[in-house]
């Protein structure tokens, strides 16, 4: 099926934790999502360069290039495609990544998260299509 005909949103999922991308690809593929997850940002690249996806939901903090390493290459490369950024981070919001996240005005879900913040986040995210900064940027 071409990418034009798909009905489904296709989500990648960057995290380096087992456990949450698989978590998130049973979730959110049973709420009707096409999902696609990989464990590192360099492969996440070569994915991204590959397919058409929706949404991109990035932990911060990847051993190698982080999450933020990945906006950054988002934003040179296909500056289109960062407005589809949902951060996720388990690590306390402050100092130079609170910067980040509220110069980036993208989305920030806090690890632990339920299937249902999940899922709240990525509609929410979804239905702005024109990818407007957002004010209140994390989700609980």
């Amino acid at each position: 099926m071409a990418d034009t005909a798909r009905s489904k949103k296709r989500i990648l999922v960057v995290e380096d934790e087992a456990v949450i991308r698989n978590v998130c690809r049973a979730g959110l593929g049973a709420e009707g999502f096409d999902v696609h997850v990989t464990p590192d940002c360099r492969t996440a690249q070569e994915m991204i360069n590959k397919y058409h996806y929706d949404l991109f939901l990035v932990d911060i903090l990847i051993p190698e290039m982080s999450g933020m390493q990945l906006y950054q290459w988002l934003l040179e490369k296909h500056p289109q495609l960062a407005k589809k950024v949902v951060f996720c981070t388990g690590l306390a919001i402050e100092g130079n990544i609170k910067k980040f996240l509220e110069q980036s005005g993208r989305p920030v879900l806090p690890k632990p998260f339920s299937l249902a913040e999940l899922v709240n986040v990525i509609q929410d995210t979804l239905r702005r299509k024109n990818g407007k900064k957002i004010r209140k940027n994390t989700y609980r």
